[in-house]
C-alpha cells in the first residue's frame, strides 16, 4: 500500500505543475489585453499610445512569457497570487473569502447527491422492472436532461406559484448562523446536485445489478446470511469503485457548476468574482481561481486513487 500511494503522490506534483503551465499559457493566449480593459474602463476609452505602452510595462505584460511564468511561479509557491488587475487588491484577498462558500456548496451537493443516489440505485438494483424501478429511472432521465441552471430557475418558480414562498438568497456564514446558512444553501445544493444526483443513482443500478448475479453472493446467502448483510458487506463494497469513480470526478465537476447557480442565488462565493474577471480580463484573479480549482480536482483524484488502494488489495498490489 506504501509504494502505491507513494506512487501516486509522485504523479500528484507534476500534475500540479501542469495545472499552473496550463492555466497561465491560455491566460496569454485567449483574446484581449488587460491593459486596454483597464484604460478603456478608467479613462472612457481615451488613452494614447504611450499610456498603453507605459501600463504594460507596469503590469509586466510586456515581457517573454517564460520569464513572467517564472517570476509568477516564484510567488505562487510563497502562496502569493499577486495583485487583481481590476480590483487593485491582493487576489488572496479578493478569494479568500469566497473560496469557503464555493467549497461548501460543492460539499452539500455532493453529499446531498451520495445520500439520495447510492440507496435510490441500490433499491432500482434488488426490484428491477418495479414501479420503483421505473420511477427511479424517469427520476435520473429528467435529473441527467435538465441542466443545473434550469433546475435552480424552475424550483424557484415552483416555489413562488405553488407555495407563495421565495427561498432565503444570499448567504450567512455557517459558523456565524448555522441553521439560517444550511437554509440558504440548501437549495442551490440541490439544484447543484440534481444531475449528480441521477448519474450516480445510474452508475449505482448498473453496478449493483452485475454485483448480485456474481456466485460470491449466491454462497453468502446459502451461508445463512441476512439480506442486508449480503447486499451491503458483499454487495455494495465489490460495487463500490464505480460508485467512488463518478463520485470523485462529479465532485471536481461541480466546482464549474457553481458559476451559475451562485449567480442565481446570490451566493458570493467563487463563481461570480469570477464572471467579473473574465469581463475585465484580470489574468491573476482568473489564473489563481484556475489553479485552486485544478488543485482541488487533482487533490480529489488523488484521495479517490488511494480509497482504490485501500478497498480493493488487487490494485493495491499490481
Amino acid at each position: 500500500m506504501r509504494q502505491y500511494a507513494l506512487k501516486r503522490i509522485a504523479l500528484f506534483i507534476p500534475t500540479v505543475v501542469l495545472v499552473t503551465l496550463i492555466a497561465f499559457i491560455v491566460m496569454r493566449v485567449v483574446p484581449g489585453d488587460p491593459a486596454i480593459a483597464i484604460l478603456e474602463g478608467d479613462g472612457g476609452g481615451q488613452y494614447s499610445l504611450q499610456d498603453l505602452e507605459n501600463l504594460r510595462e507596469e503590469l509586466g505584460t510586456n515581457r517573454p512569457i517564460a520569464i513572467q511564468y517564472a517570476d509568477w511561479m516564484g510567488d505562487v509557491i510563497r502562496g502569493d497570487f499577486g495583485n487583481s488587475l481590476w480590483f487593485k487588491s491582493p487576489v488572496m484577498g479578493e478569494l479568500g473569502d469566497r473560496i469557503p462558500v464555493t467549497v461548501e456548496l460543492a460539499l452539500l451537493a455532493i453529499i446531498m447527491s451520495v445520500l439520495i443516489a447510492v440507496p435510490l440505485g441500490i433499491v432500482s438494483a434488488i426490484k428491477p422492472d418495479s414501479p420503483l424501478d421505473y420511477g427511479a429511472r424517469v427520476f435520473t432521465l429528467i435529473g441527467i436532461a435538465i441542466p443545473n441552471f434550469l433546475a435552480a430557475v424552475l424550483m424557484i418558480l415552483f416555489l413562488l406559484k405553488v407555495f407563495d414562498w421565495l427561498p432565503s438568497l444570499g448567504y450567512v456564514d455557517i459558523w456565524e448562523n448555522p441553521g439560517k446558512n444550511l437554509t440558504q444553501m440548501f437549495f442551490p445544493a440541490f439544484a447543484l446536485a440534481l444531475y449528480e444526483m441521477a448519474f450516480i443513482a445510474r452508475v449505482t443500478r448498473s453496478s449493483m445489478m452485475e454485483i448480485i448475479r456474481e456466485d460470491y453472493m449466491r454462497t453468502a446467502r446459502s451461508k445463512g446470511l441476512t439480506e442486508r448483510v449480503v447486499l451491503f458487506r458483499h454487495g455494495l463494497k465489490n460495487a463500490i469503485l464505480p460508485i467512488l469513480t463518478i463520485s470523485g470526478w462529479q465532485f471536481g465537476r461541480l466546482f464549474g457548476g457553481t458559476v451559475v447557480i451562485e449567480t442565481i442565488f446570490l451566493v458570493p462565493g467563487m463563481g461570480r468574482i469570477l464572471i467579473e474577471a473574465v469581463q475585465h480580463r484580470d489574468f491573476p484573479l482568473l489564473q489563481a481561481a484556475i489553479v485552486i480549482i485544478g488543485m482541488a480536482i487533482v487533490s480529489i483524484n488523488l484521495l479517490v486513487d488511494l480509497l482504490y488502494g485501500w478497498l480493493d488489495p488487487r490494485i493495491r498490489y499490481a
